[in-house]
This record gives C-alpha cells, sequence and structure tokens, in this order.
C-alpha cells in the first residue's frame, strides 16, 4: 500500500530528473568583431582547433548565433563567462568589448561536444 509521502518523493524525483542537464554555451553575433577574433576566442578558450574555430566563426555570421560547446550547466556558465571577458577586438577601432553569449538548455542534436553517446550515457 502506497502512502502519500511516498508518492510525494517520487513526484520530487521525476521533477528533478525533468531538469535540463546538458547546456548549450551560444555565441551571439555582432559587428564589432572579426574572423580572427572569434577564431582566437575559440581557441584559446575552448580549445577548438582552426577548423572548428573558423566553422562557428562562420555560423555566428550567417545566423546570428553558435553553439560553442554542450556540457553540465556549471562548466557553460564559466565559459559563457570567459566569452564575456575575452576583451575587445583590437583588429576593429569600433569594438568596445567582448561579445555576447547566453547559456541555454540544450535539446540535444548531435551539436557542440558529443558528450552524450549512442546509449545515451555521458561520455567522460
Amino acid at each position: 500500500m502506497a502512502t502519500a509521502t511516498d508518492t510525494q518523493g517520487k513526484q520530487q524525483v521525476e521533477e528533478r530528473t525533468k531538469q535540463p542537464w546538458l547546456w548549450n554555451v551560444v555565441l551571439l553575433n555582432d559587428e564589432e568583431h572579426t574572423y580572427e577574433y572569434v577564431i582566437r576566442m575559440m581557441q584559446t578558450v575552448f580549445a577548438h582547433g582552426q577548423e572548428k574555430a573558423f566553422l562557428i566563426a562562420k555560423t555566428v555570421d550567417s545566423q546570428d548565433r553558435a553553439i560553442c560547446l554542450t556540457t553540465h550547466k556549471e562548466h557553460a556558465e564559466l565559459k559563457r563567462d570567459q566569452i564575456l571577458a575575452f576583451g575587445r577586438d583590437p583588429l576593429m577601432s569600433i569594438s568596445k568589448g567582448s561579445m555576447s553569449a547566453v547559456i541555454e538548455p540544450a535539446e540535444f542534436s548531435g551539436e557542440g561536444d558529443d558528450l552524450v553517446g549512442k546509449d545515451g550515457e555521458e561520455k567522460k
């Protein structure tokens, strides 16, 4: 026989499991930063290679946003903060500061880093 307490405990567990555990770090476009700046930032902050860094620069330019990384929330917040603190683009006189970035819950679609395997298990 189930008690009201058992039901409440199950509901609390279900609510916690519905919370997103993967987050996207999303770079937002502006007209104050060059491709070179974005590429250098992607290499410095995320350790992305030249090709992936260029792809992110191209994506943010053409789509006004680009996912830089998909990870757990605390790591996503750190990387967003590192983007926000990266500084102005010295190659553009109109650049007044860092680019903008946000984090958002990931609906995992294969974008970003592959932190989840095909079996749904988190990769280490």
